[in-house]
């Protein structure tokens, strides 16, 4: 036996162990849906460092009413549970004399009701209220993990100390096939950190979003050649690139690395003309531009993010994600100065956010595509310091619009100040199977034999948000 029958059968072994033996009963997706969809796309928007719920989608005037006292001394339900206070870590910081310091918050933003349905949202999103009539907010949201972690968390419904899990672009992106073969089906635009860097983990490279830059001269890290050569040179150098990988594709038929790398090749040579093309915002409508705020320095940066990414799902792209904020902990992480720094964001991200459904919605293209809008985890009603708030796992607020969900709703409820999810509780995961129950998809199918994943890892459907 020489060395590589010696390899083939190890590698035989290791994946009849895994389950992957020709005789199993599993085989991979075949790029359809489960069901028949009822939407195409997602376009993901998460803000990094913690929205505070009550200055954005929840807003609770009991924190004025209250501001200054204590949670003991507040209407907060269970407030007495000296358990349920040690979890809130911020109401229950002590000075010298053994009495809390940390006080309710008041508001910092005035709010008002928006739309047919009369949502209450707070001044700082004018835009985005405007569009509420879309909108399926969902204020019940609940996490575990109290640190910027809960980034990864969200993504993948797992706490980042449980290991590396496939995010929910990367199951999409798994279980449905593409819908243009000369652009990437997952894309990301934005920063992104180390604990949330990566998508498809075990379920390969393959899956991991190509990250995309709103720059038509250099879209992609590596997107174009060193040194001057003619396109006929080029393809002659990937054709002969892709018969090597060919020939070595053969010894190892089952790396997924490899498999991944013959495939990012040769949708890179493609997308060196696609790109571009989408990239170019010139044949948009002024008019169009100032929806997103292009034509503002505050809101340019976010907004051409925003219009690529509906330019990216006109086209086909399924799943686009957009991290807003990524750098540290994030920026909308407010211990500190918290009315400047979420009246400085709500600013850059209103008004592209509240264009880009606008702007959907009049091309035809919102029926069909899923907008969320989405962060780690809400801020505490009580201050930190003096005038922030600390990170809460406890009750926060996501929305959602487009693609068969229902418009003008609000699902869920905290309590009078914001502490705790007591109406409709929701796991991060159940955004996860209502996105993939309108793309057509049942997670549990998607499932890879030797991965088998816990219950709350597939979430439950909102059906309440779904029309």
């Amino acid at each position: 036996m020489n060395r590589r029958d010696f390899a083939s059968l190890a590698l035989a072994a290791m994946l009849h162990r895994d389950g992957y033996s020709s005789d199993a009963a599993w085989a991979p997706p075949d790029g359809k849906p489960h069901f028949a969809p009822k939407a195409k796309s997602v376009i993901w928007l998460f803000m990094n460092g913690g929205v505070s719920h009550m200055e954005t989608f929840d807003p609770k005037p009991a924190l004025t009413k209250f501001a200054g006292k204590t949670i003991k001394e507040g209407p907060v339900p269970d407030a007495q549970d000296p358990e349920k206070l040690k979890l809130a870590r911020v109401t229950v910081v002590n000075d010298a004399n053994g009495q809390q310091r940390n006080k309710l918050y008041p508001l910092q933003v005035g709010f008002r009701k928006y739309g047919r349905a009369g949502v209450a949202f707070s001044d700082w999103v004018p835009h985005i209220g405007s569009c509420v009539d879309d909108l399926a907010v969902i204020r019940s949201m609940w996490t575990t993990d109290d640190n910027h972690g809960a980034q990864t968390q969200f993504h993948t419904g797992r706490h980042m100390l449980d290991g590396e899990f496939p995010t929910l672009g990367a199951w999409a992106h798994y279980g449905l096939g593409t819908l243009n073969e000369n652009l990437p089906q997952f894309v990301s635009m934005g920063s992104r950190e180390y604990w949330n860097l990566k998508d498809g983990h075990y379920l390969g490279p393959a899956h991991d979003a190509v990250p995309v830059r709103v720059d038509p001269a250099n879209p992609l890290d590596y997107g174009k050649p060193e040194v001057a050569v003619t396109a006929a040179e080029q393809k002659a150098g990937f054709t002969l690139s892709g018969k090597l990988n060919k020939l070595r594709e053969k010894d190892y038929p089952n790396d997924p690395a490899l498999d991944a790398r013959i495939k990012s090749y040769e949708l890179a040579f493609r997308m060196q003309k696609s790109l571009p093309e989408l990239l170019d915002f010139s044949k948009e409508t002024e008019e169009t531009k100032k929806l997103y705020g292009i034509d503002r320095p505050e809101t340019r940066p976010f907004g051409m993010q925003l219009l690529a990414s509906r330019r990216l799902v006109e086209r086909g792209v399924r799943f686009v994600q957009i991290q807003h904020g990524a750098g540290g902990a994030g920026v909308w992480d407010a211990h500190g100065g918290l009315k400047a720094n979420h009246a400085k964001n709500c600013l850059a991200v209103d008004q592209p956010v509240g264009g880009l459904l606008k702007d959907l919605k009049r091309l035809g293209l919102l029926k069909e595509t899923i907008v969320v809008f989405c962060t780690e985890f809400g801020r505490t009603p009580g201050s930190q310091g003096s005038d922030g708030r600390d990170h809460h796992i406890y009750g926060f607020s996501v929305w959602m619009a487009g693609g068969g969900l229902k418009g003008g709703v609000v699902h869920g409820a905290t309590d009078e100040i914001g502490f705790h999810a007591v109406e409709n509780r929701h796991y991060v995961t159940d955004v996860h199977a209502t996105i993939l129950h309108q793309l057509g998809l049942d997670s549990r199918k998607l499932e890879i034999p030797g991965r088998k994943r816990l219950d709350i890892d597939h979430g439950a459907v909102i059906k309440d948000i779904i029309a």
